[in-house]
């Protein structure tokens, strides 16, 4: 269990750096824990989901302890036990009690600093895309007069979508404002809709590299962004199919001509669009 609660740990503070090394602006994230168990009650307010209840109080009232560790974890006694330490605590680890006063009584707690995690674990690594099995069908590129956070907002924002790439529509379900490997959202064409995720995602410095994949694993969309001079962006678009002679020649015969037409108008889409994006604070 212990060990489980580690590695969302981590995933979750990999996830969050990758997305902040993108926007050049890495945040030194602390993280504290509160972990109690106890009964509540939900309710709906409009796109909200609430809890009620006094177990769901005395959560909050956690938060209000005097604990000096700017990282920690805090259990309380429904989850923890009243004296042992849970199994596979590193030795490092220091099982403390203390407890909080609150207008309905005292409200006990043990605790632990985990501030050391951070220098222990190991990122997992990122999922690599396979191309093994796929061809690459096309490719396209335009230069653009735009820093590449910009061109990266614009660009891999589904949000933004239907206003360049020609065919789409609407882009419904979106987790994210931007590109998270397993993200997955649908895509409405003019032609019908499928389910895409992110397949992969790298940083490094002056080049973002990002790709989408259809749900049936067939076709996958590669983009790669290159900063190329002062407020200066290459952007380049490749298409791969699952390999298959059958396949390949269907699509090279009828389907190849009109998209790299969609992709050349898509890409003059989105010069204009650039011009209207506003990064987020």
């Amino acid at each position: 269990m212990f060990c489980e609660f580690h590695r969302h740990l981590l995933a979750y503070d990999h996830r969050r750096y990758c997305y902040c090394k993108a926007c050049n602006a890495a945040i030194d994230l602390t993280l504290k824990v509160i972990t109690h168990y106890g009964e509540f009650v939900g309710y709906s307010v409009k796109h909200f989901n609430k809890l009620l209840g006094k177990d769901v109080i005395v959560a909050h009232q956690l938060l209000k302890n005097d604990i000096e560790l700017h990282e920690y974890w805090l259990v309380t006694p429904p989850v923890a036990g009243r004296n042992s330490s849970p199994a596979g605590f590193a030795q490092w680890m220091e099982w403390n009690s203390s407890a909080i006063h609150t207008e309905s009584g005292e409200i006990p707690f043990h605790y632990t600093h985990i501030g050391q995690l951070k220098n222990e674990l190991v990122p997992e690594p990122i999922p690599q895309w396979e191309l093994a099995s796929k061809t690459k069908v096309l490719s396209v590129a335009r230069e653009y007069a735009t820093d590449i956070r910009t061109l990266f907002h614009a660009a891999g924002d589904f949000h933004y979508r239907s206003r360049w790439q020609e065919g789409v529509q609407t882009v419904e379900e979106i987790d994210h404002l931007l590109p998270r490997v397993g993200m997955k959202c649908r895509c409405v064409m003019e032609d019908g809709q499928g389910d895409i995720y992110s397949s992969s995602y790298a940083f490094s410095g002056e080049r973002i590299e990002f790709s989408e994949t259809d749900e049936r694993k067939m076709t996958s969309t590669y983009f790669t962004l290159e900063k190329t001079g002062h407020k200066q962006t290459k952007l380049t678009i490749d298409f791969y199919l699952q390999q298959g002679r059958a396949r390949l020649a269907w699509f090279v015969l009828t389907r190849r001509k009109k998209m790299i037409e969609r992709y050349h108008k898509s890409l003059l889409n989105l010069a204009r669009l650039v011009q209207e994006v506003k990064l987020p604070g």
